[in-house]
């Protein structure tokens, strides 16, 4: 308990003076052992307008897990039979490597990385390889628009959302303000998760009202639903390239990076070698 309150009454002082700012000296915390905790250490623990009760309840609580992880590690170097502590670390070796070697492939990467495709190299890649790109569920092109049920013209729109002539689309568009909702954009494929999510009325109606080349009106205790059907498409059907569009660019720009990567480790090799910063040395 004396140790505890001097701990307590060491963190009060730390914090109530100027124990956040950068120090010349490293100036120890704690200890365990072998092992220090400076002040350096915990520096990023609390903000500027953390209350000096907040803040030495965090370093103390940090100093509490930090010893109970240093005295674990002391006796895991112990007990543990040399041969596991030589792999782990190995392990530990192994994983900062990597780490490094990652972070820097990343950077290099991020910087020669081409990121623009052309709508060329959609379609090619699409072409080449549709087979693969089936649905798994179905999925429509549609526009509707959600109305109040006291609008005064659901007539008049409802006529101009099915016929959709240039003037239709244009004077909808002027009235777009009027209505609780509405999509006029029928060359967007959607899931039909997501269209019942945007109209639940649907799952009332059935599948009838989500038939290709429907003209629905709907109603439910929040309005009127005029829904237009452009197009639908199965599950097991081909997806459309605009459907799947970003996918295609994730795998393209995925082989991008590899190629990228896998130049940049045979650059770096050659340039190794040429240097004669690389050898391999034959066993004699």
């Amino acid at each position: 308990m004396k140790n505890l309150a001097f701990l307590l009454l060491l963190l009060l002082a730390l914090v109530g003076c100027d124990f956040l700012k950068p120090k010349s000296i490293k100036e120890p915390v704690a200890r365990v052992n072998q092992t220090y905790l400076y002040v350096e250490d915990i520096q990023e623990l609390i903000a500027e307008n953390t209350t000096k009760e907040d803040s030495v309840s965090i370093v103390a609580n940090y100093i509490q897990r930090w010893a109970t992880q240093q005295l674990l590690i002391d006796q895991a170097n112990i007990n543990l039979a040399q041969e596991q502590i030589e792999d782990y670390q190995r392990m530990v070796e192994d994983y900062r490597n990597d780490l490094f070697a990652e972070a820097y492939k990343g950077a290099i990467v991020s910087k020669l990385l081409d990121t623009s495709i052309t709508q060329e190299a959609y379609t090619l890649f699409y072409e080449s390889n549709k087979v693969n790109f089936t649905l798994k569920e179905e999925v429509y092109k549609l526009r509707y628009i959600f109305l109040d049920a006291s609008f005064p013209n659901i007539s008049e729109t409802k006529q101009k959302l099915r016929r959709f002539n240039n003037e239709d689309v244009a004077s909808l568009q002027a009235s777009s303000l009027e209505f609780k909702g509405a999509n006029f954009n029928d060359s967007i494929w959607v899931k039909k998760e997501t269209l019942l999510k945007q109209l639940p009325v649907i799952r009332t109606k059935g599948s009838r009202v989500l038939k290709k080349a429907t003209f629905s009106q709907l109603e439910d205790s929040l309005g009127v639903y005029l829904l237009k059907i452009e197009d639908v498409l199965s599950p097991n059907d081909i997806a459309p390239l605009q459907y799947i569009k970003p996918i295609i660019r994730e795998i393209i720009l995925n082989k991008r990076t590899l190629g990228l990567i896998k130049e940049l480790e045979k650059d770096i090799t050659k340039d190794a070698v040429k240097n004669k910063n690389f050898e391999v040395y034959t066993p004699k």
